[in-house]
């Protein structure tokens, strides 16, 4: 819950900035950048969150790593999670902020779980589907989980869409628990 709110905070915060920067587009790359460097390799991340080096340290190494690489709105936005201690909900913010680039492109992302992977016609359908819907680009973020059975569950925004199997069994038990046999 924290970190949805960290996250929710500071993406909004830099996502204003660079909106009003007209600086969106170059926000997100260094975004995605950063995040895949961070993913390849936490040794950055796991430096700057240790208790034990003092945030002078870790303020300078972001200016000697980063200093020509990235944007220095960016850079500032980093040396304020770092020195806010926020730098833990680093994927978090990064999250947040690609889902506000998305709205403000008029993308929405549905998470969809399957149990097994979609054929093409079952996406394209989905996505037209969805599009429909909420009259705007979908873009799917697909998960498989086998315990689901069967079916789909589909997150998108704050709706939850359970048509897998396993609701439905889950439902069906509940029905018939409440039945009173003579």
């Amino acid at each position: 819950m924290l970190a949805q709110q960290v996250a929710i905070k500071y993406s909004t915060a830099l996502f204003n900035l660079v909106r009003e920067k007209n600086m969106v587009d170059l926000a997100f790359e260094q975004f995605e950048e950063l995040d895949e460097l961070v993913r390849k390799d936490d040794t950055l991340l796991q430096f700057l969150l240790a208790p034990h080096i003092l945030d002078q340290q870790k303020t300078a190494l972001l200016k000697d790593v980063f200093g020509g690489r990235l944007d220095p709105l960016f850079l500032e936005f980093l040396l304020v999670l770092v020195n806010k201690h926020r730098i833990g909900y680093l994927h978090e913010i990064i999250e947040e902020f690609r889902a506000l680039v998305a709205e403000a492109r008029g993308i929405v992302v549905a998470r969809v779980t399957t149990a097994v992977p979609m054929t093409d016609d079952a996406r394209s359908h989905l996505c037209q589907r969805l599009q429909t819907k909420t009259s705007k680009t979908v873009e799917l973020d697909e998960k498989l989980d086998p315990a689901i059975m069967g079916g789909m569950i589909v997150i998108l925004g704050d709706q939850i869409i359970d048509g897998s199997v396993r609701n439905k069994l889950s439902l069906l038990k509940d029905d018939l628990m409440k039945l009173k046999v003579a």
